[in-house]
């Protein structure tokens, strides 16, 4: 090994730290894994006994890989470091646990269930207790188990988790908590663990055994955590159990990485590690290795003004390249075909495997799919369903097909499936009385089913109808909203807004069938031996960590979709927004796209209403980006402007449009509570906000909260952190 020539000095100095702690601060594409597999190597060759390390993962695969990069490094083989005890978690959790399974209160052979055994467990103890029977809006058993595995991993009450992420729930909170009580008492008297059990009987285990604790710290003499940004809190408390006396435990991972707070990760584990391990060395890697210098000059700008953090600045050899770009659509639809031609462009560059397109929610492409689909582009989407295979989008589809051709046998089994005491061969008969004209079978049936009178007529309505496929779309959406909540009772807020998305598409057809044929027309990516190679990638921000691709285009950067309109009324989630954004961007090689469409489609007001660019765009200094405009022949502006943060805030400003302008809300605005303390006018002063600028606080609330009024949005209700005060004397 030659550590001069394969390591730049960064590298080097975390692979020849043997001793004391150390956090390495791995920015994107640094090197991280190189890293880990170089110390790995230096340890063995140096005379560790491979047994003596442990090297926790996230991945099994991440685990397998370091430690063959290693053998193949040290030239022993795949196997020259197999006696390394490496992998996840959980897996040396169990392993642990089964070795010391009477310390741990457990018989020989335990079990460890899995989804499956979990779902007919919660099923049993759901049955026994009586909870939610009969009701349909009850949650599934795989959604009332995400929950209660979200509870534990953040070491919530599971009815805060419900109020934070899951409003829509809060009228089952209670039956939910007592379910949980009954899953835990089930699984303790019958010695079952599922996933997180693991984690937690461990440390319990170590806490309870001080004997045991030590003698796996003799045995582990080097301790190492990958991804140690992604870790929760009962993770952060294991690696302190574990790390050996000489405290030889090294953490390796990037704060600015931590994205999976809502699997109950938490940046505050690899923040506070050098205060939790006195004497750490903070090693920092700054070298990127994947994208150009102006792309790595747009991310250290997004993270300058990001609140707590390790300072850090990525640089590249690769000093040349295109200049990031900001693309500014008219509008959320026309954004589409703007990033479809921006495909095509750059597909003459790259291979089409060679570009994704990004967005913080699965919904955000829906739009995309469709013109994507008309262009003949394939594509292949991570995170999310396709818009054509999500359940809810085939069933407010199958009334539109119906409307059309009565004979559409799919399309009525789905919407005979809503009407109670329906099944299969009842809805097989209906079928072949429609097509015969049997009208004694189906007079029977109306006079019997009162719910399939109601769906006949509407249909009758339905054909009736000019075939506008937004207003028969607009009519579908309203009576299926019940539905829609019924049989998904868990996220229809979620599949609400991809409705919403479907109208928008629908408002730019004319006609009928042809709305139909864009939407069902089939991909490529169906012919399953066609390789990704051919593809276009559309993934989720989330599901994107760990690769990266030549060229990336990121959608939807206005407020309320990225940042989400959640995330802007609380600190901790505008701070992961942020991070969010920024691994967003360094996914990108070569060429880097941002799109920020002008105008928003508001289903409420049935046009389009002024967005905001994102407040991460409007942070940046001026001259960072380059902003192209849509022309009104549907493309950019071929003469290119730099983009300075002034210039962004006025383009945000609300222009004439067909509807009024819609304010970024940061929380419903709701009636004075009890909570709330009325204040005498003026008695709390003014205030100014990035996004609403002046205002005047009302009312003070509880949790940090005020009421301001603003006189260009109205009274919001807003946190007390987000607002700059003004001296008294600035008041007029």
């Amino acid at each position: 090994m030659d550590f001069d020539r394969d390591l730049n000095p960064a590298q080097r100095q975390a692979v020849m730290t043997t001793e004391g702690p150390v956090l390495v601060i791995a920015g994107a594409g640094s090197g991280k894994t190189r890293t880990i597999v170089y110390r790995l190597a230096h340890l063995v060759s140096g005379g560790v006994d491979p047994a003596s390390i442990l090297l926790l993962t996230f991945t099994r695969k991440a685990a397998q890989e370091m430690l063959t990069r290693a053998g193949m490094l040290l030239a022993m083989g795949p196997d020259g470091v197999s006696g390394v005890s490496g992998g996840t978690f959980h897996a040396f959790a169990f392993a642990t646990l089964r070795r010391f399974h009477a310390a741990a209160g457990y018989p020989d052979g335990f079990t460890v269930l899995d989804a499956a055994d979990c779902e007919d467990i919660l099923g049993q103890v759901k049955d026994s207790l009586g909870v939610g029977k009969g009701d349909r809006s009850f949650p599934r058993k795989s959604a009332v188990l995400g929950m209660l595995s979200k509870a534990r991993n953040k070491e919530l009450d599971v009815g805060d988790v419900i109020s934070r992420e899951a409003f829509h729930l809060l009228p089952h909170a209670s039956d939910i908590a007592r379910l949980g009580e009954g899953y835990t008492a089930f699984k303790a008297e019958h010695n079952l663990l599922d996933y997180d059990d693991l984690l937690f009987s461990l440390e319990r285990m170590l806490t309870e055994h001080a004997d045991l604790a030590d003698y796996l710290r003799e045995r582990h003499r080097y301790v190492m955590v990958d991804e140690y940004q992604d870790t929760n809190r009962v993770q952060a408390r294991l690696t302190r159990l574990l790390a050996p006396g000489t405290g030889n435990v090294m953490a390796v991972g990037d704060d600015a990485q931590s994205i999976y707070a809502f699997r109950g990760a938490t940046v505050d584990n690899i923040l506070d590690f050098p205060n939790l391990f006195p004497g750490t060395l903070v090693v920092k890697l700054e070298q990127n290795y994947r994208s150009t210098q102006p792309i790595l000059t747009l991310t250290n700008a997004i993270l300058k003004n990001a609140g707590r953090k390790f300072e850090k600045n990525l640089f590249s050899t690769r000093e040349d390249g295109p200049e990031p770009e900001l693309i500014r659509p008219f509008s959320d639809l026309t954004q589409a075909a703007m990033v479809t031609a921006r495909i095509r462009e750059l597909s003459g560059r790259y291979p089409l495997h060679e570009i994704a397109v990004l967005f913080r929610a699965g919904y955000q492409s829906y739009a995309l799919e469709v013109e994507l689909g008309k262009a003949g582009i394939p594509f292949q989407k991570f995170g999310g369903l396709r818009f054509s295979d999500a359940a809810h989008v085939k069933d407010v589809l199958s009334y539109l097909r119906l409307a059309r051709n009565t004979a559409d046998f799919p399309a009525w089994n789905r919407v005979l499936a809503f009407v109670p005491g329906i099944g299969a061969k009842t809805a097989a008969k209906i079928f072949a009385a429609i097509q015969e004209g049997d009208r004694a079978v189906l007079g029977k049936m109306t006079k019997k089913s009162e719910e399939f009178r109601a769906l006949i007529e509407f249909l009758d309505v339905l054909r009736s109808s000019p075939p506008s496929p937004a207003d028969l779309l607009e009519r579908v959406i309203e009576a299926y909203a019940p539905l829609l909540a019924e049989k998904f009772p868990d996220d229809y807020p979620r599949r609400q807004a991809g409705l919403e998305q479907l109208q928008q598409i629908a408002a730019s057809y004319a006609d009928l069938d042809a709305f139909l044929a864009d939407l069902v027309i089939e991909n490529p990516d169906e012919d399953r031996k066609k390789t990704r190679e051919d593809h276009v990638v559309l993934s989720t921000v989330h599901s994107a960590k760990g690769l990266e691709w030549a060229a990336v285009l990121v959608i939807d950067l206005v407020d309320e979709r990225f940042p989400s309109r959640h995330a802007l009324s609380r600190t901790e989630d505008m701070e992961e927004e942020r991070r969010l954004l920024y691994v967003a961007c360094t996914r990108a090689r070569d060429a880097l796209s941002l799109f920020a469409p002008e105008t928003v489609y508001q289903r409420q007001g049935g046009g389009c209403a002024p967005a905001l660019p994102s407040i991460f765009l409007r942070e940046l200094p001026a001259g960072q980006l380059i902003e192209r405009r849509e022309r009104l022949g549907g493309r950019a502006t071929s003469s290119l402007a730099a983009c300075t943060a002034s210039g962004l805030a006025a383009s945000g400003a609300p222009r004439p449009a067909p509807c009024p302008p819609r304010p970024v809300a940061t929380q419903p605005e709701t009636a004075p509570t009890a909570s709330a303390r009325s204040v005498a006018p003026g008695a709390l002063g003014y205030c100014r906000h990035k996004i609403f600028g002046r205002g005047k606080i009302i009312a003070a609330l509880d949790d940090g909260k005020v009421r301001v009024n603003f006189p260009d949005f109205g009274p919001k209700v807003i946190l007390a952190a987000y607002l700059e005060m003004e001296d008294a004397s600035q008041a007029s």
